[in-house]
């Protein structure tokens, strides 16, 4: 009998956490599917049926997406480009030098390496205002304003995660894989590329799915440090789409916006087992 209300009672808990996070989810949801919506409705009816369903009299068809894609005298597809080539920049960039770091700091028990360590750390909790007007004139400065050179900057502020969980993974190698690499002849170089970064496979891709969300959908940094009289990337072009006066097409926004955020959804849908195989990993480790 106690049995029965337990096991009744586990019941009522879980479709009552059910429900709950599916009320969360459709919290977090919905925002997504307003812009949706609106990206196919006229400019007036945007502002005035923001929450309706398009329907005969307010929708457009794809004209937003037209709009959105040929408006002004700069290409979408040339700020898609940009938007591409630092994303795929930056994060190559901070995976091999962060997980290099990363396995120096795990090995190398010194107390510069512990204070290396809680510096990338501390760098996660450092809001980016604090630092970003310095940061915009040091990369004037340094010529790191270009769709080539800002993965320098992206990898300053994405190391400190990445350090984060990439130490907490390493931690967990048996030492003596690498020793018998050293006695094989192996250098360090060899030993990190052949033994040591095969098995970071796991944070590997769960840092860089983290990375790519984050580089791919970041405004202010590229704002600040790029000259946006030759590169702009998709969030920058998408807030310069308005007109004369300043008047702005609200339509042909959501428009562009549907588009930016949909390759990141199906990125995410598709690997996020691996983001929590990775971070499970990197936080039990060690």
């Amino acid at each position: 009998m106690n049995k029965r209300k337990s096991l009744s009672g586990e019941r009522r808990a879980k479709t009552a956490l059910v429900g709950v996070l599916s009320v969360i989810s459709v919290i977090y949801i919905l925002p997504m599917l307003i812009v949706l919506m609106n990206s196919f409705k006229a400019n007036t009816f945007v502002k005035t049926r923001t929450f309706a369903l398009p329907d005969a009299e307010t929708s457009v068809g794809f004209a937003n997406y037209i709009k959105g894609m040929t408006f002004g005298n700069y290409p979408f597809m040339k700020s898609v480009l940009f938007s591409l080539v630092i994303t795929l920049l930056s994060t190559a960039l901070i995976l091999i030098c962060t997980s290099m770091a990363a396995w120096f700091i795990a090995r190398v028990d010194s107390t510069i390496c512990r204070a290396c360590y809680y510096l990338f750390v501390f760098s996660m909790v450092v809001p980016f205002q604090m630092v970003m007007f310095t940061l915009a004139k040091t990369a004037d400065s340094l010529h790191l304003n270009t769709p080539w050179t800002i993965p320098i900057v992206y990898l300053g502020f994405g190391a400190g995660l990445a350090v984060f969980m990439f130490t907490g993974f390493i931690k967990g190698i048996p030492l003596e894989i690498e020793e018998a690499a050293a006695i094989d002849g192996c250098g360090p170089i060899r030993t990190y590329f052949r033994v040591v970064f095969p098995m970071l496979r796991p944070t590997m891709i769960s840092v860089g799915i983290l990375e790519i969300m984050w580089i791919w959908n970041d405004y202010l940094l590229p704002y600040l440090s790029l000259d946006r009289t030759k590169y702009m990337t998709i969030p920058i072009h998408i807030q310069y789409l308005q007109g004369s006066y300043g008047s702005i097409d609200l339509g042909a926004i959501m428009a562009l916006i549907t588009m930016s955020i949909i390759p990141v959804i199906v990125f995410y849908l598709t690997c996020q087992k691996h983001i929590i195989k990775g971070v499970a990993a990197g936080a039990v480790k060690g």
